[in-house]
């Protein structure tokens, strides 16, 4: 942690824990849903549950306790089912929440620590720096060209200054650091904010829903309808024939039970809220869910240079003095003359006295080695320019007790040569030899200047300073070890990648091209891309992979450029100035451990290793997440077919046996798919052949036609095998219990083999049964268990209106049942050698 030099000490622990003791900690607290009674007043208005309760309540007034005992056993099995399944989803998001947490630093005991927000207590000293959020309500007491962006609580975009001075010193939760630093005295936390205030109208304001949320649930309301009406239909077939309003009811419930898909929007949740639970294992924070859904889509990311392909771990490598025209190496302490050390110390001064940049770091580990006269402490901080301009730059008016100062500015070298004293012809060639040089060999560099300036009237941009060119001073930061298999599996995946950075293209291809990153040798800088018209840079972007001396509005062009193109979109960043494209992008991906607060919040995703392979594993994940999701619902629709058809198609038709399921069969396949859709189809592993796809697009809807096709002719082959069985012991003369008991096991043995052949569309039952997943296993054991109770069980076999089958009649239920699923792998087996 970096150095404590505000003579600041700070709470003591003891004081800290007191204060926490009698103001509690820094979290805004509003109005709270009790999970499980908020859970439980959903579940009572879940169309499944009315059914249930209905049909019970029937059965009870019918006199058919056995059943009405069963259906009110299966209606709180069914609701420990959903609230085992949210209570699942719930701890997963609040350990992401958990994750998500922002941090800051304060000086406790005379030292700065690294604390999570909530833990800040009145009283604290709070230091703040650009790209910090605030975290609590304060008051400024030390601050540097400090500036906060208030339009959170003001609406006002442009900054605001910000001073120790009374009258303008008051700074307050949720609003950024623009520029400068402070350290200030925390006054209110929590609810006691101005931001806490406000807040509590954030109580009433719910989630959006998602594209793939909206799709599914009019999906549900679609299906919810349809069995709405078939119920009513039904109903008058069976009063007709019966002239019994409770009995019409119940045959007529069964149907409407058997239409409802209710198990689809539970496996959209649970998928959702474990797959980002899965993806904080990994070390990715997912902030919004909605990201889940995306990730396996992206089609390209724009990523960052510094510290996400390379190291970040800057060394000063090579100096550059104009005046003697000179290339040195500042290892060889021994060989450096006046002139280097000098332009070393320029360096140094132009960085924050408190550095935190890899590259400012390196400045000042520089000066320590290299310069035997310290006189950092005798001089102090009087006056900052903070980074800005295109390309931009920096200056630092420092001064000591004396009045001496020293005025030194640093940034991109074609800034530095803009607002310095004109250079002579062959200065010029000199330096672009230098810079030619240094760039081949993949080396940062910045422009080093200094001027003199008499009085307290600074002016106020900091190019209006008679500067005078001191030289160049380079870094060498080497690429990631893994970057380069990283880049390759994007590629596979058919993902392009592109370089975003603020470097210049000659130092940015040459480290392109070392890590073998694909069209490094074309590039365009930001203030070419700026000038082109939108629809020129829509042809552009799809063209160029490499981004130069990129600034926030030129970011935010390319990204929205790439929307256009109908590409879906992720973005790394750090910054303070890459908010904006995270925050337009798809996929805002924030480093977790070098970037700032407002990188993170702008984001979507953190990855807390800064580690861009994180990314590849986070596609991969989104990719497994939405093609399982799509095998559930596929099953889910595949089997509810068959039970749909088998109820009704007798009823209609007039058949011997018209009313061959009750609603207690009914439920009990509903207990059997529930698991298998949400608990078998989210644990299934990645397929092999997914990171080797093109990424979907993005005008795909979740429910093709081309797969919905599928579930429908594999429902309908169930449908034929059931009722042939029905027909064959029909025409066998087998009573009608015999008759439910051999359609029945056809359906579950048809509903095992589904729950197998659907773990994958592509390959055979052969491979997929090497599939690591232990579920697979306990589920449908647990079915066949619960079957061959039903079957052999004297007293449940009886109550389920069954009867115990030979030998023939139920290897002819298995086998049909197995049939009727098994053709799935000859459509499969010609895909693959398609």
């Amino acid at each position: 942690m970096q150095a404590n030099n505000f003579d600041v000490r700070g709470l003591t622990s003891e004081q800290v824990q007191k204060a926490r003791d009698k103001y509690g900690i820094n979290q805004l607290k509003y109005k709270q849903v009790n999970g499980i009674w908020h859970d439980i007043v959903s579940l009572a208005q879940e169309p499944m549950i009315i059914l249930l309760l209905v049909a019970a309540a029937i059965y009870l007034i019918g006199g058919n306790i056995g059943d009405a005992i069963f259906l009110a056993f299966a209606i709180v099995f069914e609701v420990a089912i959903s609230l085992y399944q949210d209570s699942r989803s719930r701890d997963a998001l609040s350990k992401l929440k958990e994750f998500s947490q922002p941090n800051c630093k304060v000086i406790r005991d005379g030292e700065v620590q690294e604390i999570k927000s909530e833990e800040l207590v009145i009283g604290d000293s709070v230091m703040l720096e650009e790209g910090s959020s605030i975290p609590a309500d304060a008051e400024i007491v030390y601050s540097n060209d400090f500036s906060v962006n208030e339009s959170i609580l003001t609406g006002e975009s442009l900054a605001v200054l910000k001073f120790s001075l009374k009258e303008n010193n008051q700074i307050f939760k949720g609003t950024a650091v623009a520029s400068g630093m402070a350290i200030a005295t925390v006054t209110a936390i929590g609810n006691e904010t101005k931001l806490g205030k406000i807040g509590k109208s954030l109580e009433s304001i719910e989630e959006e829903k998602t594209p793939l949320e909206l799709q599914i649930n009019n999906f549900v309301k679609k299906m919810v309808i349809i069995g709405a009406v078939v119920f009513i239909i039904v109903w008058l077939i069976n009063y007709l024939h019966t002239h019994s309003v409770l009995d019409s009811l119940l045959k007529s419930l069964t149907l409407a039970m058997s239409i409802m898909p209710e198990e689809i929007p539970v496996a959209f949740t649970t998928f959702m809220a474990l797959g980002a639970w899965r993806l904080m294992k990994l070390g990715i924070v997912v902030k919004q869910m909605k990201t889940v859904e995306t990730l396996g889509s992206a089609t390209v990311i724009c990523t960052d240079k510094t510290g996400t392909i390379t190291e970040n771990k800057m060394t000063l490598a090579k100096l550059f003095v104009l005046s003697t025209q000179k290339t040195s190496n500042p290892d060889d302490n021994d060989q450096l003359n006046d002139e280097e050390r000098d332009l070393i110390s320029v360096a140094m001064w132009a960085s924050e006295p408190i550095p935190f940049d890899p590259m400012e770091i390196a400045l000042h580990d520089a000066y320590t080695k290299l310069i035997d006269n310290d006189i950092r402490p005798q001089f102090q901080l009087i006056h900052e320019y903070p980074l800005g301009g295109k390309p931009p730059m920096m200056t630092h008016i420092h001064q000591d007790q004396s009045g001496k100062r020293i005025i030194a500015a640093k940034g991109a070298l074609e800034a530095m040569i803009e607002a310095s004293n004109p250079l002579n012809h062959e200065e010029k060639q000199q330096l672009e030899q230098a810079v030619e040089n240094f760039s081949k060999e993949g080396y940062r560099i910045l422009g080093v200047a200094e001027a003199d300036f008499i009085g307290d009237d600074f002016p106020e941009a900091q190019q209006d300073f008679p500067f005078t060119l001191k030289g160049i001073v380079a870094f060498y930061d080497p690429p990631k070890a893994n970057i380069e298999k990283v880049l390759n599996d994007f590629y596979k995946a058919g993902i392009t990648v592109k370089i975003v950075t603020g470097d210049n293209a000659a130092t940015t291809a040459a480290i392109a091209k070392q890590i073998g990153f694909k069209g490094y040798d074309k590039s365009i800088t930001g203030d070419e891309l700026m000038k082109l018209s939108d629809e020129d840079l829509q042809k552009e972007v799809s063209k160029i992979q490499v981004f130069t001396r990129m600034y926030p509005e030129a970011k935010l062009r390319i990204i929205n450029a790439l929307k256009k193109n109908n590409e879906i979109v992720a973005m790394t960043g750090d910054g303070v100035n890459d908010g904006p494209a995270l925050k337009a992008a798809h996929i805002g991906i924030a480093m977790g451990k070098k970037g700032t607060e407002i990188a993170k919040e702008a984001a979507s995703l953190i990855l807390l290793e800064d580690d861009l392979s994180k990314m590849v594993e986070a596609v991969a994940m989104g990719r497994k997440i939405y093609t399982n999701l799509k095998k559930a619902i596929q099953y889910i629709i595949s089997i509810h077919i068959p039970i749909i058809l088998t109820v009704f198609i007798p009823l209609a038709l007039g058949w011997l046996y018209p009313n061959i399921f009750s609603p207690v069969h009914v439920i009990f396949l509903e207990l059997i798919m529930g698991p298998t859709c949400s608990i078998i189809y989210e644990n299934e592993p990645l397929e092999k052949n997914l990171m080797t796809k093109k990424p979907r697009p993005v005008t795909d809807t979740f429910f093709s036609w081309k797969e919905l096709a599928t579930s429908i002719v594999q429902g309908l082959v169930i449908t034929l095998g059931t009722l042939s069985v029905y027909q064959y012991a029909v025409a066998q003369g087998f009573d009608e219990a015999i008759t439910r008991t051999m359609v029945f096991t056809v359906l579950i043995a048809a509903n095992i083999l589904l729950t197998l052949v659907n773990r994958s569309f592509y390959y055979s039952i052969f491979t997929t049964i090497q599939y690591k997943n232990n579920l697979v296993v306990l589920i449908i054991g647990l079915t066949m268990l619960l079957m061959a109770i039903l079957l052999f069980v004297e007293p449940l076999t009886h109550f389920f209106g069954f009867e115990m089958l030979n030998l023939s009649q139920i290897s002819i239920a298995i086998l049909t049942g197995f049939v009727s699923v098994i053709w799935y792998e000859v459509v499969k087996g010609i895909k693959r050698l398609k």
